[in-house]
């Protein structure tokens, strides 16, 4: 009666799903049926395979309303024995739907991610069971033909393991025939149980091979559709390391699992510069993940991610490093796709469907694609289309249809502007270089930039800031005397630290120009370096001017944008970084005693 204890338990829980005199019953039979083989038994087991497939379906919904497998196995301990025994029964396993039960109760009985001994036992366990369902051979005459081969168990079940691989992957590559005939049975139909099968088996490497074949076998057939647990426990190892795939394996699975490729993008978003980690840091992230070239292969996964940048972009509006991501990702996405341009026909306006069309070639441009001399008037066209479209907006506040579709617009707009912002820092670039004349376009284009939403109308307020701190730092920037003026100091400072509850300029726009005048502006770099780290560390945004300063230089480095005189360029850049870093060396012991105190 031991073997009852158990059973008692679990007809005490909450709900309980199994019947007590006949989990015993079959207990019973598992064991009988084990302890001889004769016609008599045969007999039995072949009367009772109805009934018997009833109960496993029942206990396959037992387990899998269980939390865990460590909490199935202290309800019912014995299970573990029941189903080995019924796993090394042939008469059980010649029966097909049988197998395949026993099979699903074993995936639902594997732990993933197992937490304690039970669980990593119950591991090693399943696996060998596996390789005897696999093998669909007896046990005794397996043991005979390794004695004769001198193959040690191991070894043995390694090599049916990866022949029982290879002749799966034989049938996944058979071509669909269900366009034929509808009535025929179809080679697509073993997809989804090969699937299934794979599911305890997504860390064994020698299983590599059919997971590869199944993620980029083609999707012809509605009845080609992989199993949801497959696509589940891949992602999940794969999160975790558990699992090595190929570049190409990679994409695939990204194509066919939402969740796998949202956590990739998630993981974009780790790497966002702040103190600890620069735009270099991202960019050699981008440069090591595989969603650009993703991105360019499946426009379908690009409109995932654009999603997800979308909804985080409409989330953080204003935050620098976010805007950043998306501009370099972009960036990288279109130079994958331009290598793909001769293997795909793919028009851009699929990627992008969403923006107006009529600025989706402009900005895509890149800045090196067309002469200097043209870049003034190219922006002046983009900024005066953007400046139609917000107009046409706030005309059309009144009729409620129409500003919902005028918000749109303009935001997809701007986010394209975004992912394009290459432009963005061409104009910065044009506003020191030219001189403050003629630079309402370019202006009007940094402000909305910066200010998509123009939340209280105060749109035009910020154009003349945006104009003020222009003029001011042109004035400051022109001053040959020193000292510096410390009041036009001043003024820059108390810009750069808006005051709450009142309309301002973003902090970001007037730090761009400050660095763009230290970089570009025809001026000593004694001087230059000292107005930056006076208004720099007045107004606190260290790791704010950093930012600003990594973009700058990465954009330079890739042709984003340009200067006469690349060498004196970024030498500048250089000690303006030298500066920061002195000043964080500075203010780390005051904070270090702020912080004790």
């Amino acid at each position: 009666m031991s073997q009852l204890q158990p059973l008692i338990q679990l007809q005490e829980s909450t709900e309980p799903l199994l019947n007590v005199q006949e989990m015993q019953f079959w207990l019973d039979k598992a064991v009988a049926w084990g302890q001889a083989d004769s016609p008599d038994t045969q007999k039995d087991t072949c009367l009772h395979l109805r009934r018997l497939r009833d109960f496993l379906q029942q206990l396959l919904t037992h387990i899998n309303n269980m939390s865990s497998t460590a909490e199935t196995v202290r309800r019912l301990p014995f299970v573990g024995q029941f189903l080995g025994r019924l796993c090394w029964n042939h008469y059980v396993t010649a029966d097909a739907t049988s197998r395949g039960l026993l099979f699903q109760c074993l995936w639902g009985l594997y732990s993933e991610h197992p937490g304690n001994a039970v669980e990593r036992k119950a591991n090693q366990w399943i696996r060998k069971v596996l390789c005897q369902l696999a093998t669909e051979e007896d046990d005794t005459a397996a043991q005979a033909l390794m004695k004769h081969m001198g193959v040690p168990p191991k070894e043995y079940h390694l090599r049916v393991l990866r022949k029982r691989v290879a002749l799966l992957q034989q049938n996944i590559g058979k071509s669909c025939r269900s366009l034929d005939d509808i009535n025929q049975r179809c080679s697509c139909d073993s997809i989804l149980a090969t699937s299934e099968a794979c599911v305890p088996l997504v860390t064994c490497p020698e299983a590599a091979p059919l997971i590869a074949a199944l993620l980029q076998q083609p999707v012809t057939c509605v009845r080609a559709a992989l199993s949801e647990d497959f696509l589940e426990a891949l992602s999940s190892a794969y999160a975790s390391r558990c699992l090595s795939l190929e570049e190409q394996t990679v994409v695939s699975l990204w194509y066919h699992s939402l969740s796998s490729l949202e956590e990739a993008v998630l993981s974009l978003l780790e790497c966002l510069p702040n103190r600890d980690s620069t735009a270099q840091r991202l960019e050699q992230q981008l440069a090591q993940s595989l969603l650009p070239k993703a991105c360019a292969q499946h426009c379908s996964i690009f409109l995932v991610v654009n999603d997800i940048f979308r909804s985080i972009l409409k989330q953080a509006e204003g935050t620098q490093s976010v805007k950043y991501l998306i501009q370099s990702f972009t960036s990288r996405f279109l130079r994958e796709l331009a290598q793909l341009k001769h293997q795909t026909s793919v028009p851009l306006k699929a990627f992008f469907p969403q923006p107006p069309q009529s600025l989706l070639a402009p900005l895509l441009t890149l800045p090196s694609e067309m002469p200097q001399e043209a870049w003034r008037h190219h922006l002046n066209w983009l900024s005066g289309s953007l400046q139609r479209l917000t107009e046409e907006e706030e005309e059309e506040d009144g009729d409620s249809s129409s500003c919902t579709r005028g918000h749109h617009t303009v935001f997809e707009a701007w986010f394209l502007l975004v992912q394009c912002a290459h432009w963005v820092q061409v104009a910065v670039q044009l506003l020191v270089t030219t001189g403050p004349e003629d630079c309402g376009p370019l202006l009007w284009l940094l402000t909305f930039y910066h200010h998509p939403t123009n939340r209280g109308h105060h749109r035009d307020l910020q154009l003349v800031q945006a104009g003020d701190a222009l003029n001011r730092l042109h004035s400051l920037f022109s001053v040959s005397a020193r000292p510096l003026p410390v009041d036009r100091l001043q003024a820059l400072v108390a810009l750069l630290s808006p005051q709450p509850q009142q309309p301002s300029l973003s902090p970001l726009l007037i730090l761009n120009l400050l660095v763009n005048f230290d970089v570009f502006f025809q001026r000593a770099l004694s001087g230059s370096t000292e107005i930056f780290e006076a208004v720099v560390d007045g107004s606190g945004l260290v790791d704010e001017a950093a930012c600003v300063l990594s973009s700058l230089e990465l954009r330079l480095n890739e042709g984003s944008c340009s200067s006469s005189d690349a060498n004196r360029v970024h030498l500048r850049i250089k000690a303006l970084q030298n500066t920061l870093t002195h000043m964080h060396a500075a203010s780390s012991p005051a904070k270090n005693q702020a912080h004790a105190l």
